[in-house]
């Protein structure tokens, strides 16, 4: 399924460990993308009983001027697993991570051995005069050749894997941390840290020497690759699935870097953009791409719609705007608030003498006291508008203090329509292909499809794709029987209807 480079399925990579099937989602954009702020891995995965939450995440950071990428995970569990292989020796201390690293390098372990490790670092420490972290007493780790094997693993590597842990009335919790130099990362070291993450899942759950609680088990690792089946495309939209605008992203991933970094910013008495106005004909991606900044920034967004301001009653309008912004200044969460269709709210301020337009400079009026007190007042929101018709909007509104960033947003041309379909096919495999049920054939063709929609729209597109799916659904929902595919002449027939009306 590619496309003069357009590629419609991820590059994955099948592993297994522990008996569970573990997919490597884009390991190496996944990691460029850690450059850019923490990247959170395994967010929406099962674990067997008693793991109740498992937190993994890789970033980048600066180590003595040199930047690393970081990873860490947090392991709860209801209730304490047995201590075994990494648990076991990381309560003895550095000696105890030496020794398993020694261990599982020998090619013939003795099982005495091997279940003696646990005790026999306890005693390396002690007499090398190290005092290993407190926890709970070290229990007999049982034989487990195969924990030990992947931490070797990752010490070799250059991984430095430090694992702790702490016992208290809740239960347990276990760390696991590894770093290694940026310009050395690569998708093995991923791979070394989920293995060690899934070790220590196997151990609080009870499961050494053998391998069988993470058997049959699949997980897939990936900045999207186990999105909620339940959330909506737009509300779980982000930077990174928007397609065709690469200048715009770019602007608000800086959008984004200013507001997450307030301290440089205030060292440099830099002020970030207040306000974003964004115009282009509709369905270009407007609403979108505000919902996108919200969460590049971990902010919660609002909606401000036409009926929720204008009131027929006099005066009623500049009240509800009023009602806004005072409730903004109280917002204790980072907020997107986006005004759509701005026009339709504050229309052009004219000169006219009349009651309309002497009603319409009151509301324009109220907008832009309130705009300009708004940042001092509460400096974590950022005011997004978005329009269709700019012309529409008076100038003094949408000036620099107010709205400092003022953003076109175009049709987009072929090659942003063939990475918009790209990106939105993926989507849609990512969410719905299962083993066993293919949603795409392999001759779908994203830079021809693109050439057969000019003057098309991200949501045209999106609606081509909705006639598709609902067209394949009843099918087989009507001849119950399972439907092929969606091919390329499937999606060229919904073009046509589409153009047809």
């Amino acid at each position: 399924m590619t496309g003069h480079g357009y590629d419609l399925r991820p590059d994955t990579e099948t592993v297994t460990l522990f008996g569970a099937r573990v997919t490597l989602v884009e390991a190496a954009a996944l990691l460029t993308a850690a450059g850019a702020g923490p990247v959170e891995l395994l967010a929406h995965a099962a674990f067997p009983d008693p793991v109740r939450q498992v937190r993994f995440t890789v970033r980048t950071e600066n180590r003595a001027g040199r930047p690393t990428h970081r990873f860490d995970a947090h392991l709860t569990a209801d209730r304490p697993g047995m201590t075994a292989g990494l648990l076991a020796v990381s309560l003895a201390g550095p000696a105890g991570i030496l020794l398993a690293h020694r261990l599982a390098a020998l090619e013939h372990v003795g099982g005495g051995m091997v279940a003696g490790a646990g005790r026999v670092a306890a005693e390396a420490t002690r007499r090398l005069g190290l005092r290993p972290p407190a926890a709970a007493p070290l229990a007999e780790p049982a034989r487990d050749p195969a924990g030990l094997a992947v931490l070797a693993e990752a010490e070799e590597l250059g991984l430095a894997p430090v694992i702790g842990h702490d016992t208290g009335p809740g239960g347990r919790t276990v760390t696991v941390r590894g770093a290694v130099p940026s310009a050395e990362v690569t998708p093995a070291h991923l791979r070394a840290m989920v293995a060690l993450v899934l070790q220590a899942v196997r151990e609080l759950a009870g499961d050494t020497p053998e391998p069988a609680v993470l058997r049959g088990r699949s997980y897939a690792i990936g900045r999207h690759a186990e999105p909620p089946a339940t959330a909506p495309a737009s509300a779980a939209v982000t930077l990174d699935q928007v397609g065709g605008l690469a200048e715009v992203v770019a602007r608000f991933r800086e959008i984004a870097v200013s507001f997450c970094h307030p301290q440089v910013m205030a060292r440099w008495g830099a002020r970030r953009p207040q306000g974003i106005l964004m115009y282009g004909p509709p369905g270009t991606g407007k609403t979108m791409l505000a919902r996108a900044l919200a969460n590049e920034i971990g902010a919660d967004f609002t909606e401000i719609r036409t009926p929720e301001i204008l009131d027929k009653y006099l005066g009623g309008s500049e009240r509800n705007i009023k009602q806004i912004f005072r409730e903004a200044r109280r917002y204790r969460q980072p907020t997107v608030m986006l005004f759509d269709e701005f026009d339709s709210i504050i229309s052009y301020a004219g000169a006219g003498g009349d009651a309309a337009s002497q009603a319409v400079n009151a509301v324009a009026g109220i907008f832009k006291q309130e705009m300009n007190t708004l940042f001092e007042e509460n400096p974590d929101v950022i005011v997004v508008a978005t329009t269709n018709f700019p012309q529409r909007v008076d100038a003094s509104l949408i000036r620099s203090g107010r709205f400092d960033i003022k953003l076109a947003i175009p049709t987009p041309d072929e090659s942003g329509r063939a990475e918009i379909i790209t990106k939105m096919i993926r989507e849609l495999i990512d969410r719905h292909e299962r083993p066993g049920f293919r949603m795409f054939a392999a001759d779908v063709d994203a830079a021809e499809l693109a050439a057969l929609t000019p003057g098309l729209t991200g949501a045209d597109i999106r609606e081509v794709l909705r006639r598709v799916q609902l067209a394949k659904a009843m099918r087989e929902a009507t001849e119950g029987a399972p439907a092929a595919p969606i091919s390329q002449d499937d999606l060229r027939e919904a073009v046509a209807g589409l153009r047809r009306g």
